[in-house]
């Protein structure tokens, strides 16, 4: 009967565990009117610029075409997708958004967030009532501090992430079970789980289980056995790996090829900032935007917590070994949030890109499990401890007092001294006469102090509202459903509109956007040296050509109906569209077809694969590609025009635009140059801009602003004016400063007879597609006399195979960026498949590590040594 009761209340803990930060967050979300319970939405930064994109893809991928798992024509012009997956989408519980389509996805995103904070609050309080370092009532304030601490209050928008708090708890307690009872079950599989569920953040969690070890060995009797204990670590942490090999191979791979060339290798020894400022984040609520970008860690956990883990430092119950290990524990942390070299081993050998210390959350664990250990039901202060405790929080408050930052108010500082001394009077209490009272008074006490720090914390975000993203999304979605219903094809569709870089994904079609931490420099390479945006982790096709399109294959193109209206922001613009046929339409979008697009390979000429990148200018590169495509390298398609006149206000003149610095003459007055340009013909125009012209400027055309992605590095194209002869175009650049370098600033003609004679050429032996998914592409072509090559626009890889009537053929990379076939003349079955590299060998080492793992298990599964402490 008594052992029955108890069940029933340790059911009712995890119950509660699992819902009082599911209740905390829920209601918070109600009041803040976040979908569906209003009109705003959790969408904010990198979630909503980038994860809800992710989480589209995924959720097509696995309703529509499974394919993509493996590799998607949605990412740039085509990617591998098994090492992007693996850190952004391999979290089981991104299943349960196959329930929540299109303008509905932000409803799910919603429940999956709610879950993991549960879940978090449930796996702490299961480690606490396992381990018997607490027990009752009293795991809630621990498990909710825990669930809510100010890491995933400041990272809950970085969903990806988000498993780590669930499973670090199992990995601890499966640590502890091998090192007390040399059982390395729970140890290896849930290792292994997270690896396999993300990588990044399964590396700094298995630095951390290092750094428990040496933290545990005093606690196991003996030298040797320390010995065997260390070995077991060992080998058990190596069968995790083994076991998600078939993920974490892959993947290494992949990294080879995109993140991993990112990887610092110059490492200086220097603090980032005063490691001191690291204790202005035990103060509730300290987190705003600006601390997204830069800053320090968050990790609050409540004044309970940070109290109880200081005062584990003087219990004589615990070993004094473990204790002075416990310090230089914490104290390496706190180096490793300013420390350079110390940041950079805990992220990989990489800076964080926003969302500095990505690794707190685990000080936040070890803040609270060393308060677990510490205030037990019988814990009471005595009268010196009260004193040293009120000497440091006094100390502590007076130092903060003096910073000035961002993220903290004067009451944020009282509140948190006020959550200090109501902990010190209770840890003060006696607890003999009101045990239950006393434990319900610590839970509240943790529970209203964290859900303060995280109410006050997200207060100073701002969100996407759901009418803004579910009208996008409707909009994107039924034009892309339109063109896909016409036209089962495979091709490429190009847009002058964008809410993210990843609108491909979300829309479910084939284009040349992408944004995302593990893309292959090759792309971003390529796509700048032809005037496209890009960046390290970024593409977007936004600033094409005829010429572009035509080689890119972009046979449809997506813009607004209405370009003057502010649904739907510009990020091209493309006159040289709208002589292209319209073939659908939405209620804001139109839909045309390119005549010119190149299917996704064809034959060529072989110059192309002596081409070398020679030029700087974008439309000359772009000459080059199509004519050594098509055998015609005397011929350029792009010649340089002269402006019809310049103004300049307040500079100084000069004969020649491109390459001049231009200087205000009066600083205080403003100044700008006005270029003015009458085309000859209705042919097609391009001005070319430096980067450094969008940071010296603002630019109008025709005294309107144009759409135009804002970050870019190399130069980029413009299409000035087509079908608009006589008609000025008059460009004005607005000095922002006291000098602007006009840095390749010129204006290019396209020769459309002799760029349309290259198209008719090369559109005379398509590959003629009979089957394709997102890995494999089969069909047949006829290959005319002078072509050598079947050129296709899929990026080259290590995981395409190309195989000819039968045959295996070594592919070629040209122009450092696609793949080629050397092909012979006449007709031919050709097959193209993609298979990510390592996957075989990664999935048979997995299998013989969980084969010899669950042997391991088994043959322990009987045995106990000392139990957990």
């Amino acid at each position: 009967m008594l052992s029955t009761i108890r069940k029933h209340q340790r059911s009712l803990i995890f119950t509660m565990s699992f819902f009082l930060p599911v209740i905390l967050m829920g209601s918070y979300f109600i009041f803040r009117q976040m979908a569906p319970f209003g009109s705003s939405s959790l969408l904010t930064v990198d979630l909503g610029q980038q994860y809800v994109d992710f989480f589209a893809y995924l959720r097509s991928t696995l309703l529509h075409h499974p394919s993509s798992i493996f590799y998607s024509f949605s990412k740039d012009l085509g990617g591998e997708m098994w090492g992007t997956n693996a850190y952004y989408l391999f979290s089981p519980l991104n299943l349960l958004l196959l329930f929540f389509p299109g303008k509905f996805l932000t409803s799910g995103i919603m429940l999956i967030l709610l879950i993991r904070y549960g879940l978090a609050g449930l796996s702490f309080a299961w480690l606490l009532d396992k381990t018997g370092w607490q027990k009752g009532p009293r795991i809630l304030a621990f498990s909710t501090a825990y669930a809510m601490n100010g890491w995933m209050i400041a990272n809950q928008l970085n969903m990806i992430w988000l498993d780590a708090l669930v499973i670090l708890p199992l990995i601890v307690y499966g640590l502890f079970k091998l090192l007390h009872e040399r059982k390395p079950g729970v140890y290896i599989s849930w290792l292994a789980v997270m690896m396999m569920d993300n990588y990044y953040m399964a590396w700094m969690i298995s630095i951390f289980t290092f750094l428990l070890l040496l933290w545990e060995l005093p606690a196991v009797q003996g030298w040797k056995e320390r010995g065997k204990s260390t070995l077991r670590y060992l080998i058990s942490s190596m069968a995790a790996v083994g076991i998600a090999a078939v993920v974490l191979l892959p993947t290494a791979f992949a990294l080879t090829q995109s993140k991993g060339t990112y990887t610092d290798t110059s490492i200086k020894s220097r603090f980032e900032y005063d490691p001191l400022k690291a204790l202005a984040k035990m103060v509730p609520g300290s987190f705003n935007f600006d601390q997204m970008s830069s800053g320090q860690p968050n990790y609050y956990v409540g004044m309970l917590m940070m109290v109880g883990a200081l005062l584990y430092l003087f219990r004589r119950e615990f070993k004094l070994s473990q204790r002075i290990i416990s310090v230089a524990i914490t104290l390496f942390f706190f180096f490793s949030f300013s420390y350079e070299p110390l940041d950079l081993f805990w992220h990989a050998g990489q800076f964080p890109v926003w969302y500095p210390s990505r690794f707190s959350f685990i000080f936040a664990f070890w803040c609270v499990m060393l308060a677990a250990k510490t205030l037990q039901p019988d814990y009471r202060m005595n009268k010196w401890l009260i004193g040293l405790t009120l000497v440091i929080t006094a100390a502590f408050f007076f130092y903060v007092k003096q910073l000035n930052m961002s993220y903290l108010s004067d009451s944020q500082r009282y509140i948190g001294l006020a959550f200090a001394l109501i902990t010190i009077c209770c840890l003060a209490l006696s607890r003999k006469n009101a045990p239950l009272f006393y434990d319900l008074l610590i839970v509240c006490l943790a529970v209203c102090d964290v859900s303060t720090s995280a109410f006050t914390s997200l207060n100073n975000i701002a969100y996407v509202t759901q009418t803004e993203f579910k009208s996008y999304t409707q909009q994107l979605d039924s034009a892309s459903s339109k063109i896909k219903s016409d036209d089962k094809g495979l091709y490429r569709v190009a847009k002058t509109f964008g809410r993210t870089k990843d609108d491909p994904f979300q829309g479910d079609f084939n284009s040349g956007d992408h944004f995302g931490s593990t893309l292959e420099p090759m792309i971003p390479n390529f796509m700048g040296a032809i005037g496209q945006p890009a960046g390290d982790g970024f593409v977007t096709y936004s600033n094409g050509t005829q010429v572009s399109d035509a080689l890119l294959g972009m046979k449809y193109t997506m813009s607004k109906r209405n370009p003057y209206s502010s649904f739907m922001t510009l990020t091209g613009f493309r006159p040289d569209w709208n002589t292209n046929s319209v073939t659908n339409f939405t209620d804001k979008i139109l839909i045309q077809k390119n005549k010119n697009a190149l299917p996704f390979a064809f034959g060529a000429s072989d110059k192309i694969l002596s081409l070398k990148r020679t030029t700087l200018d974008p439309l000359n590169y772009q000459s080059q590609i199509m004519q050594a495509l098509a055998g015609n390298t005397t011929t350029s398609l792009f010649t340089v025009q002269n402006f019809t006149s310049v103004n300049f206000n307040n500079v100084n003149s000069a004969t020649q635009i491109t390459g001049t610095v231009f200087k205000k003459r009066d600083f205080m007055k403003p100044a700008s140059i006005t270029l003015t340009f009458v085309p000859p013909t209705n042919g097609s125009y391009y001005l070319t801009l430096g980067p450094s012209v969008k940071e010296a400027a603002d630019i109008t055309v025709n005294r309107s602003s144009f759409g135009q992605v804002s970050n870019y590095r190399d130069t980029i194209v413009i299409n000035l004016a087509h079908h608009q002869k006589g008609k000025a175009v008059k460009v004005t650049f607005s000095l922002k400063h006291a000098s602007a370098w006009f840095q390749n600033v010129s204006v290019y003609k396209l020769n459309q007879k002799a760029f349309e004679a290259s198209v008719k050429k090369l559109k005379t032996s398509p590959l003629h597609i009979k089957h394709y998914s997102s890995t494999t592409i089969e069909g047949t072509v006829d290959i005319k006399k002078g072509q050598k090559i079947l050129m296709t626009t899929i990026p080259a890889a290590k995981g395409w195979h190309a195989v000819v009537d039968g045959h295996e053929v070594k592919k070629k990379t040209v122009i450092n960026t696609f793949m080629a076939i050397p092909i012979s003349t006449g007709h031919h079955t050709v097959k193209l498949y993609y298979r990510p590299p390592y996957l075989i060998p990664g999935l048979i080492i997995s299998l013989v590590a969980l084969a010899l793992s669950v042997g391991l298990t088994y043959r322990r599964r009987n045995k106990y040594v000392v139990p957990i402490r």
